[in-house]
Formats: structure tokens, C-alpha cells, sequence
């Protein structure tokens, strides 16, 4: 029997996991496909994109995503404006956001610390180790 039980737990566990909705915010196509793709395929996640911050604060108002990956560099409106009017706006507010960017390196770090975000994410990523990554920053896998 506790078998059984482990086994119902443990698809518990891993349906809430596959339930997770994600929010990916890039400019490049090329990062935001790979990125899909990983958590699709490496997790069961559902996944939408936008590439632009406007884009995003539309989409994330109308699905309040679980979480937001998002891009610190963009054009128009880049990772730092999008952050703040999420995090603005009550309907978005709640949404963890995890920065990812190719400058998180060190030396960048004071650049971030004061930033509400749940994590920060370096580029270039292993795709196939986003979900993992996204679960152990935001407490899934407890």
C-alpha cells in the first residue's frame, strides 16, 4: 500500500508541475523558440511568448502566467521598464519574474540587487534544464 500512495503523490506532484503556464519575453525569435521548446518538452509546461515588454504586459495582464522569463535587453522597452510596470500594475504584480540576460555575470550583480525579481537566469541557458531551474527558484519542487 505505500506503494500506492507514493505513486499518487508523486502524480500529484508531477501534474502540478505540468500545469505551470510560463511567460517567455525575448526579442530574439531564436532564444524564445529554444526556450519553448525546452519547457515543452522537458517539462509538459504551456508556454507563451511575447517579444517586446508592450507585448508582455498585455499578455501577462490577460493569462497571469506562474512565472515570467524575461529578457534585460531589448529595444523600446527593455527588461528593467517592463519590470517595473509589472510589478506596477496590481493584476501582474503577484507574478514572480526571473531575469535573463547575458549580463549576470559578477561584476554586474549590483545592477540587479535591488530588482524584485525571483531569480536571475545567465545567458546562454541550457534549455533542457529551464524547468528544473525555474522549479528549484520558485520553491516547485518542494
Amino acid at each position: 500500500m505505500p506503494t500506492t500512495i507514493k505513486s499518487m503523490n508523486t502524480l500529484l506532484v508531477e501534474d502540478n508541475l505540468m500545469s505551470k503556464n510560463i511567460l517567455i519575453v525575448d526579442d530574439e525569435e531564436d532564444v524564445r523558440a529554444i526556450a519553448q521548446m525546452g519547457l515543452e518538452m522537458g517539462a509538459g509546461w504551456s508556454v507563451v511568448t511575447a517579444s517586446s515588454g508592450k507585448e508582455a504586459l498585455e499578455i501577462a495582464a490577460d493569462q497571469k502566467p506562474d512565472v515570467i522569463l524575461l529578457d534585460m535587453m531589448m529595444p523600446d522597452m527593455d527588461g528593467r521598464t517592463t519590470l517595473q510596470q509589472l510589478k506596477a500594475n496590481p493584476a501582474t504584480q503577484p507574478i514572480p519574474v526571473i531575469l535573463v540576460t547575458a549580463k549576470a555575470q559578477n561584476g554586474h550583480q549590483e545592477i540587479f540587487a535591488n530588482m524584485p525579481v525571483a531569480a536571475i537566469f545567465a545567458k546562454p541557458f541550457r534549455p533542457l534544464k529551464l524547468a528544473e531551474q525555474i522549479s528549484e527558484a520558485l520553491g516547485w519542487n518542494d
